[in-house]
């Protein structure tokens, strides 16, 4: 009997990634589109390109707070034109087979409890660092079945407005847009910094690579842009562990490339804010899956639903 495979995707604020998995979560073949072009035509060519006879269903990871029943976006403060699109039921129509809608980073956390970095941990929380901030929790080896916008929590009273329409997120202060906007910021005021030397001059084309390249050759803009926001990331890290007290906390997603100025200004902030007792037993650690987590884990997610509904994963 030929092996049955199930059509992961992963719709970022950036990227749309498909593939096609298997029921050991092996990655068998994979596509990648910008998502910010035209995300249903892209999504569609996604499905087209690796549908087959073989395929008996589609995982949908999506950036934002989806209706699961019904398939849709309810909200994505990154990716608005993903708002209302009824995922499952346009699909559906187009694919005689089951289709399945979770946020992005709820699919990454049960990709990375399933054949992951999570495997040998039975509660931990999953933040993706990278356009914003998002988060899916893993609970006594499920799936904790909640919003888990770890991102939007508030941690500035008197903060900025968010698009979520909160004041103070934490994605404000520690996502690549939040470095971004301060370094450009700094920059449109005169403050020296070798990162005027990138994109030809043009500041505003600075990426988040960019200001770790120059963090790492002494820029003080560069380095006190990325401490500063890892010094907020780690206030979230203390706020997860003092509430959830998971076993680890696994980071995914572009900006853990600067873990050693980052995440490790991160980690000392979280040790400062935390409960010592709670602090000591969690582990901060890299995704394995890295950019596949949430297509895996969405493929995962119907593979556990078609035999019955989400199981312990072990």
């Amino acid at each position: 009997m030929p092996e049955k495979y199930v059509i992961g995707i992963d719709i970022g604020g950036t990227n749309l990634r498909a593939a096609l998995i298997s029921g050991r979560g092996e990655v068998i073949r994979k596509i990648k589109e910008p998502s910010r072009v035209n995300v249903a035509e892209s999504l569609q060519k996604a499905v087209e390109n690796l549908f087959s006879d073989n395929v008996n269903g589609i995982g949908i990871g999506v950036a934002g707070l989806v209706d699961r029943k019904e398939g849709v976006v309810l909200c994505s403060p990154n990716l608005h034109g993903i708002e209302g699109v009824k995922f499952k039921e346009s699909l559906g129509k187009q694919f005689p087979v089951p289709v399945l809608v979770e946020n992005d980073a709820n699919a990454a956390a049960f990709g990375e409890k399933w054949v992951g970095a999570g495997k040998e941990f039975n509660s931990f929380v999953l933040l993706t660092l990278g356009t914003g901030i998002g988060s899916g929790i893993i609970y006594k080896g499920m799936l904790a079945d909640c919003a888990a916008e770890i991102g939007h929590m508030s941690i500035n009273a008197d903060g900025e407005k968010c698009p979520c329409g909160n004041y103070g997120c934490l994605e404000l202060y520690v996502a690549a847009n939040a470095i971004h906007s301060k370094v450009v910021s700094a920059l449109e005021k005169g403050s020296e910094s070798l990162l005027r030397e990138c994109c030809n001059g043009n500041i505003y084309k600075i990426t988040a690579e960019d200001i770790y390249k120059q963090a790492i050759e002494g820029d003080n803009l560069a380095r006190e842009a990325l401490k500063e926001a890892g010094r907020y990331l780690g206030i979230g890290f203390a706020n997860i562990i003092n509430i959830i007290s998971p076993e680890a906390i696994i980071l995914t997603g572009g900006l853990i490339g600067a873990w050693n100025i980052y995440v490790q200004e991160a980690i000392k902030e979280a040790s400062r804010r935390s409960f010592k007792a709670l602090f000591d037993k969690v582990k901060i650690i890299p995704s394995l899956l890295g950019d596949d987590a949430g297509m895996i884990g969405a493929a995962g997610l119907v593979f556990s639903s078609s035999s019955g509904g989400q199981k312990k994963v072990r």
